[in-house]
């Protein structure tokens, strides 16, 4: 099934198998119920008689922001609310009866949901009978005149048929008749059964006309009910007992030597006429579980099947009996399901044993599903998965006709109220699910080697030798009085026979004569009769070989028109074939355009989309490549930027070196002339004059030098003391150092008490402090570190997590005094400053209030 609404992209098909077999969809019907008369909003519409469309309730718009949308669904045939249950039954049940004359199974089921008219469209009502009456109907008015005697055929209780002889047929007929009848006592609770008569009207009646006359046909139907996922013989005559009534006895699924499934021990009745299977199944109807529920005033709580399984052989070679041959028998049987339908037990409201009835309902049908998904997939894509028939006896007793050849065909039943639209879609989803499964195409049963028509020409064989008989006079009955009193008057009368006298000597002679004349005419009609044997004897002979050559003649016409009916056979069927493959090829053009029209569409909004990015893909190229260039000559001015600031760096650290040597040298003079003065104090003790040491040597020579004393005071030494922060107040902090952050061992240091320091803020220490600071450093032009403190308030946001709102900034910077001296470097030795160190440096605290704001995502 496809939704003409929107395209599918078509499946790969699967690998073909080795065999031949042909196969046909499942026929899927849908037909649609009139409206209540308490229900006001209708939610199915009938497009066509093929396609129906479904509504979304006003209600569960509403509810669902209008989510749902109009769906179609395409069906074999749809059936609106005026269609009859004779137009129904012509176009489903009908074909299924012709292949069950002709030796073919089938399989004819309801789905829907509960209260959908599934009962009604199986059965029927007094004056308008469903598929089930109509399909024995016909059936036994296509094969009426051709019935064997009852128990000719009986069941071998292993899913087969057994042909008895006269001579048994007869006496278990003779046993039958003599059991005696019980009358049944009348209760005036109990409904009366319907009979058939008010089913059907007999301007209705329909039969097929070609049926075979040289086969003796027998029916057999049975009727079994699946509760629980038991199952139940509603045709088992268990023993009444008023006190304690025995439940009926659950039987089991067996398979047949031709891998067929059947019920063990199911009670099998022959049935000779339309109303006698009718009253059968009546008789099991009765039996079958019902229940009133929310939904429905009659519901059924279980699956019920009616199998009508015929049983024909071929006459022997004169016509007169059937056949003694068991494999010459062909048995084909239909199968009439109706399935209890889905329900919620939401809207039901049922407890107890009804919501297991339920329960087991609703599994059994969701098993069915399964069953017909995988099997949709097998045959679509080519895979080899196990279909889970043993899950349900519902789809186990019928897996043969999946896996098997048969016609498989489903009425699903809608009931258009808004209650029910989200069963009803499920319900849609499956039938079009089910549309896509295939089975084997049942083949032709082999025809029996004896010449057709034998039967015909018995009949007309003993009404013409009837009728020559009756032209002839017919034969001689002595028995019939009419005709003795015709010959005796033919006769020369008697003479009267009293003898009064003894020497009487006239009377005997008379008598004697009158015999004799009387003889004399018995003796010519003796020769006269036996003359008209004899000529009757010859015109039978030559009526024989004149039959004999008639016959033979008759066999060859027979024999052409059989070749010339076969080969109109394979011509329809060709045509019918040709006619299926050209709606199917049809239907596949039509899925294909719908795809290629899809493709095209999407083809032309990707190229539309591809030239988008193609055009966006250039802009951006040449925007990356106006970037590249404009970061060239940043990079190349930076580069120069630094290049400057690095040979400024060099040159003044070159200066800072000097500036040191310097101070160093001095200080070696002053040493030097300390010893100087030292020495000339000495002197006059030693008469030599001291060698005065040699500048050359003392820079060349490696000797180690000791700190000698400066020639400026020294200040006292510094406390290492800290530097409060500005941030010391009585809320709490969290100090934020990088570790990154370099330790610069400076005098001055802030400091903030009640602060939890941390290298990486957390949400924890977040959301147990007020305030938060960051440590930040980086390189001032001067080369100097600077370093500042980012400060903020820390308060909650909505979402329950943290946020940092930054309100200052505090700046601490180091400087040299000596630098500005270092730049107006001359030679003269009161400008240096020996007692500057880079230990003596001041920090220089700046700061600066900017309010920004920084969160922090929980």
């Amino acid at each position: 099934m496809q939704r003409p609404g929107k395209g599918k992209t078509p499946r790969r098909p699967g690998p073909k198998k080795a065999n031949n077999i042909e196969r046909d969809p499942v026929g899927v019907y849908c037909r649609i119920r009139p409206l209540g008369a308490e229900d006001k909003e209708c939610c199915v519409e009938m497009i066509s008689n093929s396609m129906i469309q479904l509504h979304a309730p006003d209600g569960l718009k509403a509810n669902r922001n209008g989510d749902y949308k109009e769906t179609q669904y395409s069906f074999k045939k749809v059936f609106g609310i005026n269609t009859t249950q004779v137009e129904l039954f012509e176009d489903v049940a009908k074909p299924l009866i012709e292949d069950l004359i002709r030796c073919k199974n089938g399989l004819l089921f309801t789905y829907g949901v509960t209260g959908s008219g599934k009962t009604y469209t199986m059965t029927g009502s007094p004056g308008d009978g469903g598929l089930l009456p109509r399909s024995l109907d016909m059936l036994f008015n296509s094969i009426g005149p051709y019935q064997a005697k009852r128990f000719v055929f009986k069941p071998d209780d292993k899913n087969g048929m057994e042909i008895q002889n006269q001579v048994d047929a007869l006496l278990e007929r003779q046993k039958r008749d003599s059991q005696p009848v019980i009358p049944k006592t009348p209760s005036s609770r109990q409904k009366a059964d319907p009979e058939f008569a008010d089913m059907i009207s007999p301007e209705e009646a329909c039969k097929l006309e070609n049926v075979d006359d040289d086969c003796c046909y027998s029916v057999f139907v049975s009727y079994i009910e699946i509760y629980n996922n038991y199952i139940y013989d509603l045709l088992e005559d268990a023993p009444f007992d008023p006190i304690r009534p025995k439940p009926l006895q659950s039987k089991i699924l067996r398979e047949d030597q031709n891998h067929n499934m059947y019920v063990a021990g199911c009670t099998e009745v022959e049935v000779k006429s339309t109303e006698e299977a009718f009253e059968v199944f009546w008789k099991g109807q009765k039996k079958r579980r019902i229940a009133d529920t929310q939904l429905n005033r009659e519901s059924s709580r279980s699956h019920s099947v009616f199998t009508v399984k015929l049983a024909q052989a071929p006459l022997d070679a004169d016509g007169d009996h059937i056949l003694q041959d068991k494999n010459q028998v062909n048995v084909s049987q239909l199968c009439l399901v109706d399935l209890a339908g889905s329900e919620r037990t939401s809207r039901t409201r049922a407890e107890g044993s009804r919501l297991r009835e339920a329960g087991n309902i609703n599994q059994s049908l969701m098993t069915l599903r399964t069953c017909i998904e995988v099997l949709r997939e097998n045959q679509m894509c080519g895979t080899n998965k196990m279909v889970p028939y043993r899950d349900s006896k519902v789809t186990h007793l019928f897996k043969n006709y999946f896996d098997g050849e048969g016609k498989v065909r489903m009425v699903v039943c809608v009931n258009p109220k808004a209650d029910d639209y989200e069963e009803t879609i499920l319900v849609m989803r499956f039938a079009e699910m089910t549309q896509e499964v295939e089975v084997a195409r049942p083949v032709d049963r082999p025809m029996c080697a004896l010449a057709a028509g034998r039967r015909h020409r018995n009949q007309a064989f003993r009404d013409d030798l009837s009728r020559r008989l009756e032209e002839r006079g017919g034969p001689s009955n002595g028995d019939d009085p009419v005709l003795l009193h015709q010959l005796l008057e033919s006769l020369p009368p008697l003479p009267p026979c009293e003898l009064l006298d003894p020497a009487d000597d006239q009377t005997i002679p008379r008598l004697i004569e009158v015999l004799e004349r009387r003889h004399h005419i018995r003796q010519m009609l003796t020769e006269q009769l036996n003359h008209t044997a004899s000529k009757l004897k010859s015109m039978l002979q030559q009526f024989d070989s004149q039959f004999s050559s008639s016959e033979a003649y008759m066999k060859e016409q027979q024999s052409k028109l059989s070749e010339k009916e076969k080969i109109i056979i394979n011509q329809r069927a060709e045509m019918e074939r040709l006619e299926k493959k050209s709606k199917t090829l049809e239907y596949k053009v039509d899925i294909l355009q719908k795809t290629t029209d899809m493709y095209e569409q999407e083809k032309r909004s990707l190229q539309q989309e591809l030239e988008t990015r193609e055009q966006r893909l250039h802009m951006e190229l040449s925007e990356r490549r106006r970037m590249e260039q404009r970061m060239q000559g940043m990079v190349t001015d930076t580069k120069l930027k630094w290049e400057k600031e690095c040979e400024r760096r060099v040159n003044a650290k070159q200066i800072e070196m000097q500036n040191k040597l310097w101070v160093k040298d001095e200080k070696l003079k002053q040493l030097k002339a300390i010893v100087t003065e030292s020495s000339g104090s000495c002197s006059t003790q030693r008469p030599e004059k001291p060698e005065r040491p040699s500048r050359d040597r003392d820079r060349n020579g490696p000797q180690k030098r000791s700190a000698s004393p400066s020639a400026f005071p020294r200040p006292p030494p510094v406390h290492p003391t800290h530097r409060r922060s500005h941030s010391a107040g009585g809320e709490k902090w969290v100090d934020h150092k990088p570790p990154s952050n370099l330790d610069l061992d400076t005098v001055m240091q802030p400091i903030i008490p009640n602060a939890i320091k941390v290298s990486t803020p957390s949400e924890k220490a977040l959301s147990k402090c007020q305030k938060y600071v960051l440590r930040h450093q980086e390189l001032a032009s001067d080369g100097e570190i600077e370093t500042r403190l980012i400060k903020g308030d820390v308060f909650k946001t909505r979402a329950g997590g943290q946020a940092v709102q930054f309100t200052d900034i505090e700046m601490l910077k180091q400087e040299c005094p000596t630098v500005l001296s270092r730049k107006r470097r001359s030679g003269s030795a009161e400008r240096a400053c020996p007692a500057d160190d880079t230990e003596n440096r001041v920090p220089v605290v700046t700061s600066s209030g900017q309010g920004y704001q920084k969160r922090r995502k929980p």
